[in-house]
């Protein structure tokens, strides 16, 4: 699946550039627009990996796109790219102090844009991962704190970065709930036994992931009428993150 980022630009000339460059990058699909308003609405209503800004956009500019970006459901978190005149210091620090990922002087050119996607790509790539979910059926037990309402939910899909459940049990946004579940399982290829493997039995290693797993996690969406909601994990083990990857990823 290929990444899925959104340039927002006053200049015309600059983003027909840019899809220029990029139109033959696989890996990218960009979603360009010259107007804030527009911009805004793709934030609040489409997934994206991560947005590519300049300062100067009509009617909603960069600066204020960031600050709906802290608010949005779907994007919060997401790399942020700012793209500036030569050598504008002055936006680049403000551009920071807001939340800005990565800053860039504008490409001028199909190469330097190229180049500079290359450069965010890996960023980008991870936020793709984080969200990718899939289809998974569980029971889940929902603690919503010692000595408070405890509930049983059914998962709907899972991902690196967190996962839906169905109902909501009356939860509310930002509320932390500890869940205990099991974790999805896929079959493992076994590589072949080496020296250097057979030496590695003696090591310290983590311990698998089998039986009910405790997860911390933060409620971040609730659906109308309160049927379902999205959580994000907070915490993951290294072995726990490693199976969710696994079974995203498939057998391999």
């Amino acid at each position: 699946m290929s990444v899925k980022i959104l340039m927002a630009d006053g200049d015309l000339a600059i983003l027909e550039l840019a899809q220029a460059a990029m139109s033959s990058a696989q890996w990218c699909e960009l979603v360009t627009v010259n107007d804030g308003h527009k911009a805004a609405e793709y934030l609040e209503n489409q997934k994206f990996d991560g947005v590519v800004l300049s300062d100067q956009i009509p009617h909603v500019d960069g600066f204020e796109l960031i600050q709906c970006l802290k608010y949005s459901n779907l994007n919060v978190g997401i790399p942020i790219v700012m793209l500036t005149a030569q050598d504008d210091i002055d936006t680049m620090r403000r551009g920071f102090k807001a939340g800005v990922t990565f800053s860039a002087v504008k490409p001028n050119n199909r190469e330097r844009f190229h180049r500079l996607f290359n450069a965010v790509r890996g960023a980008m790539e991870t936020e793709r991962r984080r969200h990718y979910r899939l289809p998974y059926r569980t029971s889940v037990n929902c603690n919503l704190g010692e000595g408070l309402r405890h509930f049983v939910a059914e998962s709907m899909e899972i991902s690196e970065g967190g996962i839906s459940l169905k109902p909501s049990g009356g939860v509310s946004l930002g509320q932390i709930v500890e869940l205990e579940l099991l974790m999805p399982q896929t079959p493992r290829n076994t590589p072949p036994e080496t020296k250097k493997a057979r030496k590695a039995l003696f090591a310290e290693r983590d311990q698998p992931v089998v039986g009910p797993q405790k997860v911390r996690a933060r409620v971040r969406y609730i659906a109308p009428g309160g049927e379902s909601m999205g959580l994000d994990f907070l915490g993951l083990t290294g072995p726990q993150r490693e199976v969710i990857q696994h079974y995203i990823d498939g057998a391999t």
